[in-house]
């Protein structure tokens, strides 16, 4: 077999997790709507049990697969992808969107021409009418609550006309280009984060390096969302809420943090008990130790 010498233009990470329907899209829409540049994707496979490693094609030299034994979670195994990646972009991309003709391209030439831009990001789709909202700015206990109640509800509705590039505070990692600069001076993800958040702490540091991060309203992904997610709500409803209260202790005041610690026990106080249907569920004591670090 005859090996890729010159190392590619952009390097894509595919981190996978039983989930291998939407893989097997997702690797298709990649393989039917190729960039006009040099292209390698990895995928990072964290021990999936549903057969998703033979969804990744063998003998493609362009395509290369990481199995991993355990679980390692999002963040984790991002940075194995970003460690053998050789491109000079890095798109992170999770396995549950479908890339349409010329978005790589396109996403590619916006953050080439923005020397001063660490990372750029499309907007996401469930649907052809269903926007989701990809972007923000500070995160902090206040902050989420606008977000989710005020800011979500309108960028829904102007995403569906809106084409105008935006200067952000982070952007959503199911789909995140980043210059591979931007990366190698944050290091990368922070793996203390398993899953959720650590999209946003990355693209703070970038920010904090000197970098911009831009959003592009007129390049669409689908994203379906939960690819890997759904069949585990319990587990991961658990995982946000640790990622979070790490992220506020991270990144926000003393203030802030109890606030949110404060609204979590409220939450498990009123919360009713639970069927144990999810093996790996966290049970209530272990919501209790949560809340109260």
């Amino acid at each position: 077999m005859i090996k890729n010498i010159d190392p590619p233009f952009l390097s894509i990470i595919l981190v996978s997790y039983n989930a291998r329907d939407h893989l097997d899209a997702c690797l298709r829409s990649l393989q039917e709507n190729p960039a006009s540049i040099s292209t390698e994707i990895i995928v990072v496979d964290n021990a999936s049990t549903d057969g998703s490693r033979e969804a990744v094609p063998p003998g493609r030299p362009d395509v290369r697969l990481i199995p991993n034994q355990e679980n390692l979670g999002f963040a984790r195994a991002n940075n194995q992808g970003f460690r053998t990646a050789r491109g000079k972009f890095i798109l992170f991309l999770n396995t549950d969107t479908v890339i349409g003709k010329g978005a790589l391209d396109r996403l590619c030439s916006r953050l080439q021409s923005h020397s001063d831009t660490g990372a750029v990001g499309p907007a996401l789709f469930k649907d052809a009418a269903t926007p989701q909202v990809s972007f923000g700015n500070r995160i902090d206990f206040f902050a989420q609550w606008r977000q989710k109640y005020i800011w979500n509800p309108y960028y829904a509705r102007r995403l569906k006309t809106d084409s105008r590039p935006r200067t952000v505070g982070w952007l959503s990692g199911a789909c995140l280009l980043a210059r591979r600069e931007a990366l190698s001076r944050t290091g990368g993800f922070d793996e203390n984060f398993f899953l959720y958040f650590e999209d946003i702490d990355l693209c703070y540091r970038i920010r904090q390096s000197g970098f911009k991060l831009l959003f592009f309203p007129d390049i669409r992904i689908r994203h379906t969302g939960s690819g890997s997610t759904a069949p585990k709500a319990r587990f991961c409803r658990f995982h946000y809420r640790k990622s979070q209260l790490y992220f506020y202790r991270k990144h926000n005041s003393g203030l802030s943090l109890r606030l949110l610690r404060g609204y979590l026990r409220l939450l498990l106080m009123l919360k009713k008990p639970e069927p144990e249907e999810e093996s790996s569920a966290p049970t209530r004591q272990e919501w209790l130790q949560l809340v109260k670090k």
